[in-house]
């Protein structure tokens, strides 16, 4: 018989009582909503028309990540359903996520699936081997067979490979694919730039309402945090953990995101070194692990040569005090170098200028165009918006 004693696993968390508050994913209630009063406001009255089975405006969402876009936007549209259903009006929302669904065709899928029941429309949305009209065709029919109005939500539109998406749905009612339904769609992009290179068309008819999120500060921060301290048990918290973590927050980024990390971190820390409370101390220690933890996701994935791109980039940040950045051709000259202790043969100047705006398009780092006169033309400066120690440590560790 085996020990049914065995304390390999721990009965009852010391430090965490409802641990999901924490989760990025998690959609907290209305009262855990905190600085977005204003923006919650503006988006619910451009898609007020929707509760009594109207068009709703189109909108576009900027501000960075971790400014409450996306929860702000699924929280109204989640309350435009309910609302619209006590007027009689059959609504509902779908939620895509673009850097996951690049391209218009699992995008459309995705939308078709997310909104169909199958039982009533009798449509089946297979997961792939459909062609991209075919999908859209089922999707119409599904519209107009189960509601009165939907919400399309595109997160981070700017990873969409193309425009295409866009302009079906924000044309949809207008070109005649839908009859009984009616349409909204809700872009939300990290760039606020995004919308100078979105086709002229579908400027026109999807930026009817546009909203910008600014970074959150550290009052704001210390109030997120503190709506969700009931993820711990009672007494843990020190009374200078979630002041600090704010504190920090807000000087580095203004990200509710990396904020929550931050403290979930820390109660981690707490639990895994055995301490009885979440002390401010775990605070720095966590904010390390938290970038740590990113910047991993962030480059899983990725070829040894956009890592050594990347690691070139850090060592050039961590050598030198400019904060402006550094030319392709100096990023090149460290790359050549890495590559040579690598053992490994180097990719052309071109290549390694499609690395760098890869890097840039996924916020990695940030890039900007000089002009040198007419004796050195133009050039790009590359610059790191991760931090360079994180940086050359996660990708040392990798070839480790």
């Amino acid at each position: 018989m085996p020990d049914t004693s065995d304390d390999l696993f721990t009965r009852e968390d010391p430090i965490f009582s409802n641990k999901e508050l924490l989760e990025i994913n998690h959609l907290p209630g209305e009262g855990r909503i905190v600085g977005r009063d204003d923006e919650i406001s503006d988006l619910a009255a451009a898609v007020n028309p929707a509760i009594f089975g109207q068009s709703p405006s189109n909108v576009l969402i900027y501000g960075k990540t971790g400014t409450g876009k996306s929860l702000c936007a699924k929280y109204v549209s989640q309350r435009l359903v309910d609302t619209a259903g006590e007027e009689d009006v059959k609504a509902t929302f779908a939620y895509v996520d673009c850097a996951q669904d690049t391209t218009e065709t699992q995008a459309v899928q995705t939308i078709a699936d997310g909104v169909n029941e199958s039982q009533v429309t009798g449509i089946k949305v297979p997961d792939k081997g459909l062609s991209t009209s075919t999908y859209y065709k089922r999707l119409w029919r599904i519209l107009d067979a189960q509601y009165d109005v939907v919400l399309i939500l595109l997160d981070e539109i700017d990873k969409l490979s193309d425009d295409d998406i866009l302009m079906q749905l924000s044309r949809a009612g207008e070109a005649g694919k839908i009859e009984q339904c009616k349409l909204g769609v809700i872009g939300i992009s990290n760039k606020i730039q995004y919308k100078d290179r979105m086709d002229e068309r579908v400027k026109s008819s999807l930026c009817e309402r546009e909203f910008v999120f600014p970074p959150y500060d550290a009052n704001q921060l210390r109030e997120i945090m503190e709506a969700r301290s009931d993820a711990f048990r009672d007494g843990v918290l020190d009374a200078s953990t979630i002041p600090r973590a704010a504190a920090l927050a807000a000087r580095e980024h203004g990200d509710a995101r990396k904020a929550i990390d931050i403290l979930r971190y820390a109660g981690e820390i707490a639990q895994s070194t055995g301490a009885q409370t979440v002390r401010e101390e775990f605070v720095t220690q966590a904010r390390e692990r938290a970038e740590t933890d990113r910047f991993r996701e962030l480059i899983r994935g990725s070829t040894p040569h956009s890592r050594y791109v990347l690691q070139a980039l850090a060592i050039l940040s961590l050598s030198s005090d400019r904060q402006e950045g550094f030319r392709t051709s100096r990023v090149y000259e460290v790359y050549e170098n890495i590559c040579d202790g690598q053992g490994s043969d180097t990719l052309s100047l071109r290549r390694v200028r499609d690395l760098l705006k890869e890097h840039a398009f996924l916020d990695i780092i940030e890039q900007s165009k000089h002009s040198g006169g007419s004796a050195e033309g133009s050039y790009t400066k590359h610059q790191l918006l991760e931090d360079p120690q994180v940086v050359k440590d996660v990708l040392t560790e990798d070839v480790a």
